[in-house]
């Protein structure tokens, strides 16, 4: 049975964890950075190395293709990311990454020339740590965003992603999108517990949870935390404090699928004797059917508006982001199915529970993805671990599939 070099693809990824290596052992390779920039031009050098053309779009997405015996015909496409949280970890898109760079070198290595061409992309800003949203570029691929929306994105400092993407020398020239692929594979950690836990290596990903992302802004009124009495006050955050826990009760209406995160409040003026005058909130809603995510929807904005009829503070609810639940295309999960099949490997069906470029690409191209497990669960998160072996066993299932369908 073929297989992949699992010490080559190991040394790639530890090498690739020193471009912005943290003292903790994580990664800070946030999108269009010095460090991001790093990263790229070394990837770039080993596609070449490995025989491929590269190309760059307009939103600075690395192409790198190996020819097959028909380069009329659809490629199959294989990738994930290179940028990171700021505080990340060393396999979060970059496994996806160097195990198609992997899959393309054991090729070259067993000397096999597949029917199809085989296409190696990065994707830019998949995080959104520094530009928002998420997967940004991949959505622009699929047409999801414009070109213009996402190069006037601006980071927390107020510089636009279109200026950023040019002063790393990434604004490349080839129109983003129309790129048609017979399928397209993604190996990405799981980011969650569930196949450590099931003491599975591999998880065949059938779909991707919907998301709904929403700033709530509560406006309060500023006044000195001394002179003024308790009932006094139209204070935004001992309002807020029963309303989260409504939204936390979520879970139990909807299901244990539900997933309900507050990620970032802001207190203005952010003094310590004052009660602010306004509060922002952060809220991740998950689920991986359409109408219960709808539903939890509607459940949040009845809430809003009941709030809003009893309280003195006043609740503004701002939908940013909506990605709805997405189920891959048959003949890919398939491809998985029979690769692990064939491999003997310890496996398990599973919807992701978190965003990935696939989702956008699933709507213009046959899709699926496969996961590794993480220790722990832990991601976004300088601890982040995997096994070796892991590592292995995912990437020769990638090889598989892609065979699979390359080689038709």
């Amino acid at each position: 049975m073929i297989g992949i070099n699992e010490d080559r693809l190991w040394k790639r990824l530890m090498e690739m964890s020193q471009v912005g290596g943290t003292a903790n052992g994580g990664v800070c390779r946030v999108t269009l950075t010095e460090e991001d920039k790093q990263g790229r031009d070394l990837f770039i050098e080993w596609c070449k190395e490995a025989g491929c053309s590269v190309e760059i779009d307009q939103m600075g997405n690395i192409f790198a293709k190996r020819a097959g015996k028909d380069n009329s015909l659809l490629p199959v496409m294989v990738g994930s990311h290179l940028d990171s949280q700021p505080t990340g970890g060393k396999y979060d898109g970059v496994l996806g990454v160097l195990a198609g760079l992997e899959v393309i070198e054991t090729l070259n290595d067993l000397e096999i020339i597949t029917e199809h061409p085989i296409e190696l992309v990065s994707w830019t800003n998949e995080e959104g740590a520094r530009f928002s949203p998420a997967m940004i570029s991949s959505g622009v691929f699929a047409k999801e965003f414009s070109l213009e929306y996402a190069y006037s994105r601006k980071d927390k400092d107020g510089l636009l992603l279109g200026q950023e993407l040019e002063k790393i020398g990434y604004k490349g020239s080839v129109p983003v999108g129309n790129r048609p692929y017979k399928a397209t594979f993604e190996l990405h950690i799981e980011q969650g517990p569930i196949l450590e836990a099931e003491q599975k290596s591999v998880g065949i990903v059938t779909g991707v949870q919907g998301i709904r992302w929403y700033d709530l802004t509560f406006q309060g009124q500023e006044t000195h935390a001394g002179p003024s009495p308790m009932g006094y006050r139209k204070d935004p955050v001992k309002e807020m404090l029963p309303l989260l826990t409504r939204i936390y009760n979520f879970e139990e209406e909807f299901g244990k699928h539900a997933r309900i995160t507050i990620g970032n409040l802001i207190a203005s003026p952010g003094v310590r004797n004052t009660v602010p005058g306004e509060l922002n909130v952060t809220l991740d809603l998950r689920h991986p059917d359409t109408d219960s995510l709808t539903a939890m929807d509607l459940a949040l904005k009845k809430l809003i508006s009941n709030f809003n009829k009893t309280k003195k503070v006043q609740v503004e609810l701002d939908q940013i982001w909506y990605s709805e639940p997405i189920r891959f295309d048959d003949k890919c999960v398939s491809a998985v199915r029979d690769a692990v099949a064939k491999l003997d490997y310890p496996a398990m069906e599973l919807v992701s529970g978190a965003g990935h470029d696939s989702v956008y690409i699933s709507k213009v191209s046959p899709t699926s993805m496969i996961f590794i497990p993480c220790e722990k669960g832990l991601s976004h998160n300088e601890k982040e671990n995997i096994e070796k072996k892991d590592a292995f066993q995912g990437t020769n299932v990638l090889l598989h599939a892609v065979l699979e369908l390359a080689c038709e």
